[in-house]
């Protein structure tokens, strides 16, 4: 169960509470957020505040407190709460929340949430550490596509965005099972595109490479040493934020990767032969040696 307010709220009558703000009025463009207690989440909250958004910070931490350094005007657009993406009634609650504040519109929401373990699968993974990552990173994206689909169908223009990875272009060694949510992840962007494009809703995601965040703290892979973590999460939430706000075009890209090396490595893996690509790969994430 999600419990909160428009973020700055000091009670009934206050310049930042929710009469004061017009909370169950709509309040322009809005998107929710899921993980935007910090990292890309965060990034992506500030960029698409700042563009004036109305923007639902919703984290399953209390890191979601960053709201309040915000100016007085962005706070008001800033609505925050608590979301376990595992749990479906969460989601419920949240966007049940949310949408009560905007008038029921929801613009687009943002798949961000995410965990990964790195290293050897069976020297690092367990059985308990594979299901958190499926839990967070799979169902959680499900989760949030279900409840918010009848939003977003109700509003013009709609979006979803998941957050993907290049590791969904080639399997990433010491990084299974992450690499598997984010293919699976992709499958769900593939497939919802489609299905969702007569109700109006363009369903993208965003593919970034190795990201300079929590995530990837006390993290290090040869894929990790050979490409280096470049990107920021300043980098990829001003992405993010650009695919959320992208002009509908037909045909409409899908995927959206991040970066120099994430757009080559895309755009090989589309002219390769596979035995190419598996080798490419091999050399670029992993010291083991390779046949071709």
């Amino acid at each position: 169960m999600t419990h909160s307010t428009p973020a700055g709220a000091t009670g009934p009558g206050s310049p930042d509470s929710p009469d004061a703000a017009g909370a169950g009025a709509p309040t322009g463009r809005t998107v929710l957020i899921s993980g935007s207690g910090r990292g890309i989440g965060r990034l992506t909250a500030q960029t698409l505040l700042d563009r004036g958004w109305t923007v639902g910070v919703y984290d399953i931490s209390d890191d979601v407190d960053w709201v309040d350094t915000l100016p007085a005007a962005t706070r008001r657009r800033a609505h925050r709460g608590h979301l376990d993406v595992t749990d479906p009634e969460s989601w419920t609650a949240a966007l049940t929340e949310f949408t009560a504040a905007t008038g029921g519109r929801l613009d687009a929401l943002v798949n961000n949430a995410g965990i990964l373990y790195g290293g050897p699968f069976i020297t690092e993974g367990s059985h308990e550490r594979d299901a958190a990552l499926v839990d967070v990173n799979v169902k959680g994206v499900l989760h949030g596509a279900r409840a918010a689909y009848p939003y977003l169908r109700a509003t013009p223009d709609a979006r979803l965005v998941n957050l993907a990875s290049a590791s969904a272009i080639y399997g990433t060694p010491d990084m299974a099972v992450y690499s598997a949510t984010k293919f699976a992840v992709r499958g769900i962007t593939e497939a919802l595109n489609l299905e969702w494009e007569e109700d109006g809703i363009l369903v993208t995601d965003v593919w970034p490479l190795y990201v300079r965040t929590g995530m990837l703290d006390g993290v290090r892979t040869t894929g990790t040493d050979r490409l280096g973590v470049r990107l920021t999460p300043e980098t990829v939430g001003r992405a993010v934020a650009d695919v959320v706000e992208a002009p509908r075009r037909v045909p409409a890209a899908v995927h959206h990767p991040v970066g120099l090396q994430a757009k080559l490595l895309y755009a090989a893996s589309h002219f390769s032969p596979a035995w190419l690509g598996r080798y490419v790969n091999a050399k670029l994430t992993t010291s083991r040696r390779v046949r071709i």
